[in-house]
């Protein structure tokens, strides 16, 4: 593996670690392209390095998180990641309000990664943990947790 894709399998740990686990949103500016490209935005999400700041304080304020990097596969520029939060819903999120329940998401990023910083992010979000959590599905019969 080069150097530049260690490095850059670094910067996205950094997003996690530092930006996502501990809400050192400043290290955004030092990681992130000003132009960063978010391919499926949050309502309301903004683009750019201000909407990157945007979405990593929306999880923060909704989930208190524990992000746990599971997998991370980079060739060249891009860098896949395999995570998992685990939180409390402590408050409001897209209309629900906090329940305080535990709730554990997963999910894949994809990064695109320009001269070192994030430049482009893609997403695919296992939120069904969530949505049971806070009532909005029912769990499945024969599951844990059916019937309540």
């Amino acid at each position: 593996m080069s150097e530049t894709t260690d490095q850059n399998k670094r910067t996205v740990l950094r997003l996690y670690q530092e930006a996502g686990n501990e809400g050192r949103l400043e290290v955004l500016d030092e990681i992130t392209c000003p132009d960063h490209v978010e391919h499926y935005p949050f309502p309301g999400q903004a683009q750019g390095l201000d909407g990157l700041k945007q979405r990593v304080s929306m999880i923060r304020a909704a989930f208190a998180p524990r992000f746990t990097v599971e997998h991370v596969v980079a060739e060249g520029d891009t860098v896949a990641v395999m995570w998992r939060n685990e939180g409390a819903h402590v408050g409001e999120w897209f209309g629900f309000p906090p329940t305080g329940k535990p709730v554990t998401a997963r999910g894949v990023d994809v990064h695109r990664l320009r001269d070192g910083r994030l430049a482009e992010h893609w997403d695919v979000v296992d939120i069904s943990q969530f949505l049971l959590a806070v009532g909005a599905a029912p769990a499945p019969a024969g599951t844990a947790g059916a019937g309540r």
